[in-house]
């Protein structure tokens, strides 16, 4: 499989230079079509091996469809443009990058099980239990998860990331905390339960913190750990900026489910309005979550205040996060 030889995403230097007549949108979608690219690319190799033949029939269909349907591949972006912005060589961070999108694909499968939310439509496509079955849909979702924490563990998966077995188990650790009870799942659980409940918007922001911004978190972590790097003061200033743009991330999603239309995000619009779910939006207005969501802009910029250009992907990426409309 061919990979990018240069240790930048991109050959051309000035792709996140300051001076460079290109917006910053135009620039991240740059970024974001290399990202995806390289992603990608490693993904197909840890799901179907090496040969590029199918491992398990019908299994490693569900799961290649839940994986390779669409999405912007966010995460895996925040994984490689953190350990770019502490100098890293971004084959280090291949492993990272699959992993937390291999998470973020297993958590969509089972969010969408008629169990959970029960969505029959997810990036405009039948969802996983529609276009297989549940049991299929359990399973990919299984297998998807395992997969993360595997390409982690293993070298020979991704042998140019040859990074040293402590860094492995600090990255395991940090996933396994950020999609478990604690995290992600943890989220999940208190949004179930928090259907038809009121919540303050204190316990709505340790929901979201949990169910959405653990994941958000722990890209940037990987990223930074990847990257070698051990200045403590520029991983807590990463840190800071990815708690920022997890909880804008969830308020940017809670405004476009009653500002857009179904055909735009691809799945049902105002489906946790009909669901009773507490939102930013029914706590905030819309008003006040689109202000609450440009102080968390502003707030994760300030995070990125000691960072030269080499941190320019991130902050274009905080501008997208707060300007998406899907």
């Amino acid at each position: 499989m061919a990979r990018p030889n240069s240790t930048r995403l991109n050959p051309r230097a000035e792709i996140f230079m300051p001076n460079s007549s290109l917006s910053s949108h135009a620039l991240l979608e740059g970024y974001a079509e290399q990202c995806q690219q390289r992603v990608d690319n490693c993904l197909r190799q840890v799901v179907t091996g090496a040969d590029g033949e199918p491992q398990h029939g019908s299994l490693q269909k569900a799961m290649a469809y839940s994986l390779f349907s669409g999405g912007k591949r966010v995460r895996p972006m925040l994984v490689y443009a953190a350990c770019e912005a502490l100098g890293g060589n971004l084959s280090q961070a291949d492993p990272a990058a699959c992993a937390v999108e291999l998470i973020h694909a297993y958590s969509l499968v089972h969010d969408d099980l008629p169990a959970m939310d029960d969505d029959d439509l997810r990036r405009g496509k039948p969802t996983c239990h529609i276009a297989f079955d549940e049991a299929a849909a359990i399973l990919a979702g299984d297998a998807l998860q395992a997969l993360a924490f595997e390409v982690l563990a293993r070298r020979d998966l991704l042998p140019e990331a040859d990074l040293p077995s402590d860094i492995r188990l600090q990255q395991i650790t940090a996933l396994a905390d950020a999609s478990g009870r604690h995290g992600m799942v943890g989220g999940q659980a208190l949004d179930l339960a928090a259907v038809a409940t009121p919540l303050t918007l204190s316990e709505l922001e340790n929901m979201h913190q949990c169910k959405t911004g653990a994941l958000i978190r722990a890209s940037i972590r990987l990223g930074a750990l990847a990257s070698g790097c051990s200045d403590q003061d520029k991983l807590q200033q990463l840190d800071d900026y990815a708690r920022a743009i997890g909880l804008a991330f969830q308020i940017q999603d809670d405004i476009i489910d009653v500002s857009s239309d179904t055909e735009t995000l691809g799945k049902q619009q105002g489906a946790d309005e009909s669901r009773q779910k507490p939102t930013y939006v029914s706590l905030l207005g819309l008003k006040g979550a689109r202000e609450k969501a440009r102080e968390l802009h502003g707030r994760a910029l300030n995070a990125l205040s000691g960072f030269d250009a080499s941190a320019a992907p991130l902050r274009s990426l905080a501008d997208f996060i707060v300007s998406r409309n899907h």
